[in-house]
């Protein structure tokens, strides 16, 4: 290995582990990927066998379906936190009562590890918002790149004036600028 293929190499791990930076700032990381670890212990415990000496002891319960189907479901919240971010809080308040769920369903939600990595990744998730846009500091218009998604919160009114077809014009009666609001006076 030459010393030109090192610095290359080098030179593509950086590239990877900026790339991966930028990607993980865009979504709920970390919520992910303690809700995925979440539904592991949940899915193996009731599954498990611990064997003492020659004494074989069997975690299963009649809710061992249950467990698994939660693990499941906490893994696939998990992966769409990672990689669906506009629905992280659906999949947080999920992870939140499957976790809940889990404290009766598996062993104390796998002896309260996954039932704890359950509740701070949906926590994590839910709370979760996109980055602002980052300004430079020599030009006060656009924005020299987007941490996060980016969402409309002030949409722009629509353009036209009475008629264009919007629903809120003189003719519908229901026109906020004419002061009626949809009621008609009578006389």
């Amino acid at each position: 290995m030459s010393a030109e293929t090192r610095s290359g190499l080098i030179e593509i791990l950086g590239r990877k582990r900026l790339a991966f930076r930028e990607w993980r700032g865009h979504r709920p990381f970390w919520g992910g990927l303690l809700t995925l670890l979440a539904g592991i212990p949940i899915m193996y415990i009731p599954y498990a066998n611990l064997t003492i000496g020659s004494l074989t002891v069997r975690m299963a319960t009649t809710a061992g379906a249950g467990s698994l189907i939660i693990g499941v479901l906490l893994v696939v919240l998990g992966l769409t936190m990672w990689f669906q971010p506009a629905s992280r809080v659906f999949a947080g308040v999920a992870a939140i009562l499957l976790s809940l769920v889990s404290l009766v369903v598996s062993n104390f939600g796998a002896f309260l590890i996954g039932f704890l990595l359950g509740l701070i990744g949906g926590a994590l998730g839910v709370s979760w918002a996109p980055g602002k846009p980052v300004q430079s500091a020599d030009e006060p218009g656009e924005p020299d790149h987007i941490v996060g998604p980016v969402v409309a919160t002030n949409p722009a009114p629509a353009a036209g004036g009475p008629g264009s077809g919007n629903g809120l014009d003189d003719f519908s009666g229901t026109s906020p600028t004419n002061g009626t609001n949809g009621r008609h006076r009578a006389g």
